[in-house]
């Protein structure tokens, strides 16, 4: 609907969900798996000043605040986030919860010509990355299909070096919207899980082609193993 896109009915709708969001964070029956992993990439940022990348699935993003407290031990942490109207919604409501954009998103295929500021997102992101901090990327965002990974994700690893760290995330019972991704939202006092892999390397060698396919297996690991915990139907993309 075009007034979900004006620019004051999408800043007072973000502000309404960041309130629901935090909420929703203080009353969740959280478990935690694999946070041991997570706590060696913080550790290792705060000793060598390295960058690190976060990676979790398009619809797990109403829980991805949870991933990385705002602590100043940690890498500051920035989210990828398209340029879209949706993407708009999507970054002021992260933004509010702690998380600031770097926007862009590839060119969409059906309509080569439309600039998403893809290749401008992916130089800011290696600066952000060499300079110590931390950014969340979606890699099957902005438009899918879900669970697919593009070789983007491992394309900034190679480049920066730094550590990749897959997040899977699942909450029970939980709203999960009519998208493309059938995007998850907990409700209050929901069971809810989350499920940290042991960080990986991509090297300056690798081609990122080939590790896509790897990649895209271990966060759809993570996140059947976060549904697990919680007992929810998993996705079964």
């Amino acid at each position: 609907m075009r007034p979900l896109r004006w620019p004051l009915v999408i800043q007072i709708v973000s502000s309404i969900f960041a309130g629901y969001s935090r909420l929703v964070f203080r009353t969740l029956r959280l478990t935690r798996e694999g946070q041991e992993h997570a706590e060696a990439v913080w550790a290792q940022g705060r000793e060598t000043g390295v960058g690190a990348i976060l990676c979790f699935w398009h619809a797990r993003i109403p829980m991805s605040p949870l991933t990385w407290p705002q602590d100043p031990g940690r890498q500051d942490m920035r989210a990828l986030i398209s340029r879209s109207a949706d993407g708009e919604f999507i970054a002021q409501t992260v933004e509010k919860l702690g998380f600031p954009a770097i926007r862009g998103s590839s060119t969409k295929k059906t309509d080569p010509a439309k600039n998403k500021h893809g290749e401008q997102a992916f130089r800011d992101m290696i600066k952000w990355v060499k300079d110590g901090g931390g950014i969340a990327i979606t890699p099957d965002g902005p438009r899918g299909p879900a669970e697919r990974m593009e070789k983007g994700t491992p394309s900034l690893a190679r480049v920066t070096g730094a550590p990749v760290i897959f997040v899977g995330l699942a909450a029970k019972p939980c709203i999960r919207l009519g998208s493309w991704d059938r995007t998850v939202i907990p409700l209050p006092f929901a069971k809810a899980a989350m499920v940290w892999s042991a960080p990986t390397m991509a090297g300056r060698g690798d081609d990122p082609d080939a590790l896509v396919e790897d990649w895209a297996a271990q966060l759809s690991a993570v996140t059947r193993r976060a549904e697990a915990l919680v007992g929810a139907e998993p996705d079964g993309v």
